[in-house]
């Protein structure tokens, strides 16, 4: 896929990504996000004392899977750096974002305001290697 077919598949819909992470043992981690685009990373918010939220603080390398599930099937992959913010402010603006893409516009500014909070941290990834392929059964 060229950046703008991967940009494309990625603002698709309501896909959600599946973010890997590492545990504090080193063993595997796999949760389903909410994510939006921002140019090339991947934004989304987690709770701090999740699973997620403290593999991320410990170690921020991640991976994240998008796939279509459909014939003829595709999927991206971002390898990258997690950075980490307690911004309220610039959480809102994400978190609002969320909601409007995963929930819909009516209630994108509750959802955000709901997920907001000082419990809550932005995950901003940036991609260091991205694999992106379509037509796999073509």
């Amino acid at each position: 896929m060229s950046p703008d077919e991967r940009h494309a598949f990625l603002d698709h819909g309501t896909r959600t990504g599946k973010l890997a992470t590492a545990r504090a043992d080193g063993a595997p981690h796999v949760a389903p996000i909410w994510f939006v685009r921002d140019g090339d990373d991947l934004v989304f918010t987690t709770g701090g004392g999740t699973v997620k939220g403290k593999a991320l603080a410990r170690d921020p390398r991640v991976a994240i899977c998008v796939d279509d599930e459909n014939p003829p099937f595709a999927f991206v992959i971002v390898e990258g750096v997690a950075e980490l913010s307690h911004d309220l402010d610039e959480m809102l603006v994400w978190a609002t974002r969320l909601g409007g893409r995963y929930m819909g516009a009516g209630v994108a500014a509750e959802f955000g305001r709901r997920n907001a909070v000082p419990t809550e941290v932005l995950v901003r990834v940036r991609p260091t290697r991205v694999i992106a392929k379509a037509g796999i059964s073509d």
